[in-house]
């Protein structure tokens, strides 16, 4: 078993710790308060930290806004962090909005979308949805046997 790196045990007591100061310790009105840390990279010789955050349900054009009010206050939650875990450096935190919430959706938006047209298509051209089902029942049946295929 692989252990993990010194950068790869601060990085998770980072991520846990930055997640509860960000609901409970900043107290900005102009801040969304559904922020989620969904993951935090710290560069190896542990002076940097890329902290990745998302705002659910915060409309596009105001995500940069509060970018830049968690960035200000990057040297408070500094500070804050620094008095919280075990640590000779604490590095110098700089927040970047997760797109891959937002891709996951849209990709998602994407399958079902083409899923749907596929099944208006089949109608269309007379194919039952049951007929397909069907099929691919029967189809996923026979490849899933005992016996290796040739």
């Amino acid at each position: 078993m692989k252990e993990f790196s010194r950068v790869d045990r601060l990085s998770q007591q980072m991520k846990k710790e930055m997640a509860v100061i960000l609901q409970r310790e900043i107290k900005d009105p102009r801040l969304h308060t559904m922020i989620t840390v969904s993951d935090v990279e710290v560069s190896r010789d542990l002076s940097h930290a890329k902290v990745f955050v998302t705002f659910l349900g915060l409309a596009d054009e105001k995500v940069e806004d509060n970018l830049k009010i968690l960035n200000d206050a990057s040297g408070f939650v500094r500070s804050l962090i620094g008095k919280r875990i075990q640590a000779r450096i604490v590095p110098h935190i700089r927040f970047v909005f997760d797109e891959s919430l937002n891709e996951g959706i849209r990709m998602a938006t994407l399958v079902s979308s083409a899923r749907a047209e596929d099944d208006r298509r089949r109608l269309e051209s007379g194919q039952a949805l049951d007929d397909v089902a069907s099929d691919n029942a029967a189809n996923s049946d026979t490849n899933d046997s005992d016996e290796p295929a040739n």
